[in-house]
């Protein structure tokens, strides 16, 4: 990274608009409604936090990057299965509960992956467009 590095600003304006989208996802009452509070928010749950990543450091290798976020996602679903005191006191609000979750799905994994999948290939798009060579 130089000196006089700038995060793109499609990705910035794209993780902008991912956070209305997401949370509006959590209040969405109508045709499908548990698939989208639950299973579209973590499909973009983590190609929120794949950008965030990726405007930190677009260099990355955008496989490097989804990996990483789909195993902290991972390991924070696992973390469900306990009560750790810490982790419950922060899923008491809604914050927290969006970020940690309160119950254990196994098929979360599934939503993990395909928004891994779906990040990867729009940070390769970010990237080629800028022409960005990745590490």
């Amino acid at each position: 990274m130089s000196k006089n590095w700038e995060p793109d600003k499609r990705v910035i304006l794209t993780i902008l608009l991912l956070i209305p989208i997401g949370i509006s996802t959590k209040f969405y009452d109508g045709y499908a409604k548990s698939w989208v509070n639950n299973s579209l928010s973590d499909i973009l749950y983590v190609i929120f936090w794949t950008l965030i990543l990726f405007s930190l450091r677009p260099v990355s290798n955008p496989l490097k990057i989804c990996g990483l976020v789909f195993i902290i996602s991972s390991i924070i679903e696992i973390s469900q299965l306990w009560n750790f005191p810490i982790i419950v006191e922060l899923r008491r609000g809604f914050i927290g509960k969006s970020l940690f979750g309160n119950t254990f799905i196994a098929s979360d994994f599934l939503y993990y992956f395909l928004g891994s999948c779906s990040s990867y290939f729009l940070i390769k798009y970010f990237q080629n467009s800028a022409n960005i060579d990745n590490a």
